[in-house]
């Protein structure tokens, strides 16, 4: 699976529960309605925030946002709000979810469904609310690397 380049993402919750981790596995499902899905291991914390909370954030990262996908990927940083001490977020209107200054783009979602495979569980999300963010090269990820891809003139 190396082999398949993608997006990057840092989904996220908020609320009492508030967290963040980065995501590869997303991708959009329908237009109508406007659903996206995120698959997520058993043994990640974002597993019971997502099971227990009911909503999330996505937020599609731009290639100068490689440090932000390291912090989110990282199992050994502070958890709760304290991981967000040095990063730049608001509070999404529909879910409180933290929205990442400099991103792509932001989707803000409900679950709607989730199909349990393997290790993993997939959620589905119904978009709440989605908004164009920066016009940066996207962060992309392929063998295990951080690259770019540039926008189409």
């Amino acid at each position: 699976m190396s082999q398949f380049a993608t997006g990057v993402t840092v989904l996220t919750v908020g609320g009492d529960h508030i967290h963040a981790m980065t995501a590869n596995a997303f991708s959009s499902v329908s237009l109508t309605p406007p659903t996206v899905l995120v698959s997520i291991d058993h043994s990640a914390v974002m597993f019971d925030e997502m099971t227990g909370g009911g909503h999330f954030g996505v937020n599609i990262l731009a290639a100068r946002q490689e440090p932000l996908a390291r912090h989110f990927a990282d199992k050994k940083r502070t958890l709760g709000r304290a991981q967000f001490d040095d990063v730049e977020w608001t509070p999404g209107e529909h879910t409180g979810a933290p929205l990442l200054a400099g991103a792509l783009a932001w989707l803000e979602c409900d679950v709607i469904d989730a199909h349990v495979s393997g290790d993993h569980t997939i959620f589905v999300g119904r978009v709440l609310d989605c908004r164009r963010g920066s016009d940066d090269p996207a962060l992309t990820f392929f063998d295990g690397t951080f690259g770019r891809a540039p926008r189409a003139a």
